[in-house]
């Protein structure tokens, strides 16, 4: 079965040609489920910092009575680096 047909598009890439930040996600992720985790990290490095801030915000709104503020602002901006980093790494 070929699950690249059923992924969405990439709308920066469709309309200027150029990769967005977020570009590999998808195949990262079925990479691991796959459980191929260097490919899956080579696609997509900030694929487990992007899961790791999803993870902490739905805790957040589980558990209300805590302040995870910093640690949502921490790991937000741990994911962008690894995004940023890890595009500059594919492109240059």
């Amino acid at each position: 079965m070929d699950i690249e047909k059923y992924m969405f598009p990439c709308f920066s890439k469709t309309l200027f040609g150029i990769e967005c930040l977020g570009c590999g996600f998808q195949r990262s992720f079925v990479l691991l489920c796959q459980g191929d985790f260097s490919g899956s990290f080579k696609m997509y490095p900030a694929l487990l910092t992007t899961f790791l801030f999803l993870g902490i915000l739905a805790l957040s709104f589980i558990q209300n009575n805590k302040n995870f503020r910093n640690l949502i602002f921490a790991s937000a901006i741990l994911n962008g680096i690894i995004m940023i980093a890890g595009y500059i790494y594919k492109h240059y």
